[in-house]
């Protein structure tokens, strides 16, 4: 239903004795949630700010990031060494004596709808093909809004050219990717078994800001915490919530005083 959360910021104490003694293992969204959604997707830069707090929580928990972006550009981005990190959704994980890749045999299927994106899009103005190994992103924050349905049947088209691949949705954006039962949800679901984090001394934490972070939110029901960052009501499984990535980052680090504390 749509709702707002309590603030896991404004209502801290409440959300710390939630953890009850346990080891939070932090899953962290990119854009909108770190980082400012921005017009391109190379534009949202994560404040300095930001990557002070991830450094200072990652040697006091598991800190792991779980993005829709491409896996070398997400570590490029958040350039901070010795975090484990999942790329495509999740289709591209990587960390310390950690590399798995989901989907690569979907490759071809992606080569060839790329090629249909580019020809059926390239005469829209502002309309951006983001093309990621284990996914592509087609953005229309630049688009016209009389031609955004014209984008939308374009990508349909392709979709249905193409029975392997499915088409999901974000913020401005349409993604084609693996039709696979792989999603945020199982990429950390995946990552507690592989990282042995899914003992009772610990509890995950997932905070994201997108209809795609809703799986990991729902993965976690019952076993973990999930944060939604929101600036109005939205209908979501995430139990907490956060304003933006101002006051999600200003969350990280009182968590890391917390931690610090002991």
């Amino acid at each position: 239903m749509t709702h707002f959360p309590p603030s896991a910021f404004t209502e801290f104490d409440g959300f710390t004795a939630a953890l009850d003694g346990r080891t939070p293992a932090l899953f962290l969204d990119y854009d909108g949630t770190l980082a400012a959604i921005a017009p391109r997707p190379e534009l949202a830069v994560m404040p300095d700010e930001a990557r002070a707090v991830v450094r200072r929580l990652s040697a006091l928990c598991p800190v792991a990031f779980v993005s829709g972006r491409d896996l070398d550009d997400l570590t490029a981005m958040v350039a901070v060494d010795g975090l484990v990190y999942a790329g495509s959704h999740g289709f591209d994980l990587r960390g310390p004596g950690l590399r798995r890749q989901v989907g690569v045999e979907y490759v071809p299927d992606l080569d060839s709808a790329e090629q249909l994106l580019r020809d059926r899009l390239g005469g829209i103005a502002g309309a951006l093909v983001e093309r990621k190994r284990f996914a592509i992103a087609i953005h229309t924050r630049q688009v016209a809004p009389s031609d955004k349905p014209q984008v939308g049947d374009a990508v349909r088209a392709v979709a249905e050219a193409q029975p392997r691949l499915r088409m999901t949705g974000g913020k401005e954006l349409f993604e084609l990717r693996p039709n696979l039962p792989w999603d945020k949800g199982r990429a950390v679901v995946t990552l507690l078994e592989t990282l042995g984090l899914e003992g009772n001394g610990t509890l995950p934490i997932y905070l994201g800001d997108d209809e795609t972070d809703e799986d990991a939110f729902r993965a976690l029901a019952g076993r973990g915490v999930g944060i939604r960052v929101m600036e109005s009501p939205a209908e979501t499984a995430a139990t907490w919530s956060l304003q933006d990535p101002a006051e999600a980052t200003a969350f990280l680090a009182r968590l890391a005083d917390w931690l610090a504390e002991g």
